[in-house]
């Protein structure tokens, strides 16, 4: 296996983050050592659009991974990538029960190549799009356990009796 194909399979095991609550629905992001923090935040009227929300991040997970993606078989291919512009654009929708959800995501991939090299191209356009991460596990469907752990606040008498209430 390439060192290249290691760091990626090393990534896709498992990644943790963490959000911390800074005023409003602005979060603080810490994406682990050696990443700066990301500021996260929900556009007018909820939040004050002070970073990206969870929908566009999304859209850049998706976006990403497709653009490594391809840019590693194309690399394997042996064709010279002179740049790679990727647009995705997150699609809103409605459920039955009118929650806001995406309902899809639309992505634009645009690769500069040698000139000469198109021949080489449609392997990997007929590969790439299997062999990233994140746009087939969000195809897929995504198994999410959650789990709420709430802390109380010492002398938060209304929340030390609903514990009790519970635990009783």
């Amino acid at each position: 296996m390439s060192k290249e194909a290691s760091e990626v399979t090393e990534v896709a095991e498992g990644a943790t983050v963490r959000l911390e609550l800074e005023d409003g629905y602005r979060f603080r992001v810490d994406l682990g050592e050696g990443f700066p923090p990301l500021l996260m935040d929900e556009p007018a009227p909820l939040g004050d659009g002070a970073g990206p929300n969870a929908s566009a991040m999304l859209a850049a997970a998706v976006g990403n991974c497709l653009s490594a993606s391809l840019l590693y078989c194309l690399r394997r291919s042996r064709i010279d990538v002179t740049s790679l512009r990727t647009e995705a654009q997150v699609v809103p929708a409605r459920n039955a029960k009118g929650r806001l959800r995406i309902g899809s995501i639309r992505v634009e991939l645009h690769p500069e190549i040698a000139t000469g090299a198109e021949g080489r191209l449609g392997r990997c356009l007929e590969l790439f799009e299997d062999f990233c991460v994140v746009t087939e596990s969000v195809r897929a469907g995504i198994d999410v356990a959650v789990e709420v752990l709430p802390a109380t606040h010492e002398g938060d008498e209304a929340a030390e009796a609903a514990s009790d209430a519970s635990s009783g």
